[in-house]
């Protein structure tokens, strides 16, 4: 009972933090730039927000954006982190469906046997662990980036979100694969099988028996 806590807790962490990265993909307060304080940049209308998607112009008054479509004229940095949040939040998909179907409780074709579950659940886990690397690599780089090509003023709450979101999965992917360590260490004693000195061959005892029994000499 304890591992399948342990595997739903791995489950719910790295579901919490995919939609944190899908939310911080979709969203454009990545940072915050501005040449004076807050409250100057607000009178002024110069404070912007910038996110994957678009720039803003954040103000009392007026929230304008102006979409980032020119692909081929941006920033090295922007384009690297759309491919990298974009992959973390595809590669999501796979790795759910790759757990929740090595889970105990749902049962596979009878061609389907033990082994089969923990192979999908370690890459469940690996794939877990492969989109926290993503989105910690696109939320640290893009505001280095945007801080060197302009002055940087604040994170905003995506970037927040995202920090979030990669270190749930991250989390969430090595209790799966600890789940799996301590399965494979501690094996089921269902199907286990005692030596026996008759006829020297091995055969299965009786459940409720904990030792083989053996002849007297």
């Amino acid at each position: 009972m304890a591992h399948i806590c342990r595997q739903l807790v791995g489950i719910g962490g790295s579901c919490v933090g995919w939609v944190g990265l899908i939310f911080a993909t979709a969203t454009n307060d990545w940072v915050r730039t501005c040449d004076y304080s807050v409250a100057t940049c607000l009178r002024m209308d110069e404070l912007g927000s910038r996110g994957l998607w678009a720039e803003c112009v954040v103000s009392p008054s007026l929230y304008h954006c102006v979409s980032l479509d020119q692909m081929f004229s941006l920033p090295a940095y922007v384009q690297v982190s759309r491919a990298l949040m974009i992959a973390a939040c595809l590669l999501g998909v796979p790795a759910l469906l790759l757990v929740l179907m090595s889970m105990p409780c749902i049962r596979l074709p009878s061609n389907y046997s033990a082994t089969v579950k923990k192979r999908r659940t370690q890459v469940g886990g690996v794939l877990f662990i492969v989109m926290a690397v993503f989105g910690a690599v696109a939320t640290v780089w893009f505001p280095i980036g945007a801080n060197k090509a302009e002055h940087l003023m604040s994170f905003g709450y995506s970037l927040y979100v995202g920090w979030v979101g990669a270190g749930l999965c991250l989390l969430g992917g090595v209790v799966i694969l600890c789940f799996q360590v301590a399965l494979i260490t501690n094996p089921s004693r269902e199907n286990s099988f005692f030596y026996s000195r008759r006829g020297g061959t091995a055969r299965e005892v009786d459940r409720s028996a904990n030792h083989a029994k053996t002849e007297r000499v």
